[in-house]
């Protein structure tokens, strides 16, 4: 086990929280090439998983998947590859990842997310839930609680919306979730930008494209957070879903993005 809360805090750990619904989680197909592994680049395993011998709350080297055990290809694998990649060999990027899909974002408020459990009656949905304590974002708190004693929270990744599209409020909603992470984390919106994805794209036939004008909303709300742009990642045939490529793009563009508002970096 990674974690040993008597070591000081390494301030060149750089963590990230991620959180969400189907996309984050990871339902593009893990292909060969996205299997390569970096020690500069861990995940905090949030589940035991029998299949691949993962244990909860250790640092691991990060290869996915990197939220649950039976899922697929998440953005987050290529933000922390694309970040390696720019930053100085002495920077560590950790992942923590909590993302349900088909959730509702209100799954992740801590005063009314048991209104949500029951938003789907699938055994898949609720078993999701189930795994996580019946409370993801409670999960996601103690991971980050856990993670502090290791490295610096430096922001948070989302992609969610598919099951909010056309949700006018889902700004105001996002906007609750962030300031109860900052709140529990003991945080400084300052210093840890919200980072959200658009959905599939117009250009892609996306069926929720209509949430993107939504998202695009959310720094209105959050001074701190910054859209990432969809535009040009493909996607699967269901058109809600980006597929491996695409995955590996949008990951690639979360990554710039946290380069350019927080490393200065001119992409």
């Amino acid at each position: 086990m990674l974690t040993n809360p008597t070591i000081a805090q390494n301030p060149n750990f750089h963590i990230y929280l991620c959180f969400g619904q189907s996309n984050m989680e990871g339902s593009a197909e893990i292909e060969e090439q996205d299997k390569m592994a970096n020690s500069r680049f861990k995940v905090l395993q949030s589940l035991d998983c029998e299949n691949y011998g993962f244990t909860k709350n250790e640092w691991r080297i990060a290869t996915p998947p990197l939220s649950q055990c039976y899922t697929g290809l998440s953005p987050a694998d290529y933000f922390g590859k694309t970040m390696i990649e720019y930053l100085p060999d002495s920077i560590t990027i950790g992942i923590i990842n909590v993302a349900v899909g088909g959730s509702d974002i209100r799954l992740f408020d801590k005063a009314i997310h048991e209104d949500f459990h029951d938003s789907y009656k699938e055994e898949w949905f609720r078993k999701k839930i189930q795994d996580y304590g019946n409370n993801p974002y409670q999960h996601l708190i103690n991971l980050g609680k856990l993670a502090q004693k290791d490295g610096i929270i430096k922001g948070f990744l989302l992609h969610q919306g598919e099951t909010n599209a056309g949700d006018e409020q889902w700004p105001v909603y996002v906007k609750t979730v962030y300031k109860n992470l900052l709140s529990d984390l003991n945080l400084k919106a300052k210093s840890t930008p919200l980072i959200a994805g658009k959905l599939v794209h117009a250009d892609q036939d996306g069926i929720c494209a209509h949430m993107n004008p939504i998202i695009d909303k959310l720094p209105q709300y959050i001074p701190t957070a910054h859209i990432v742009e969809s535009k040009d990642c493909s996607v699967r045939e269901d058109n809600v879903h980006f597929n491996s490529k695409g995955v590996r793009e949008l990951g690639k563009r979360y990554a710039e993005t946290i380069l350019k508002v927080q490393y200065d970096y001119d992409l």
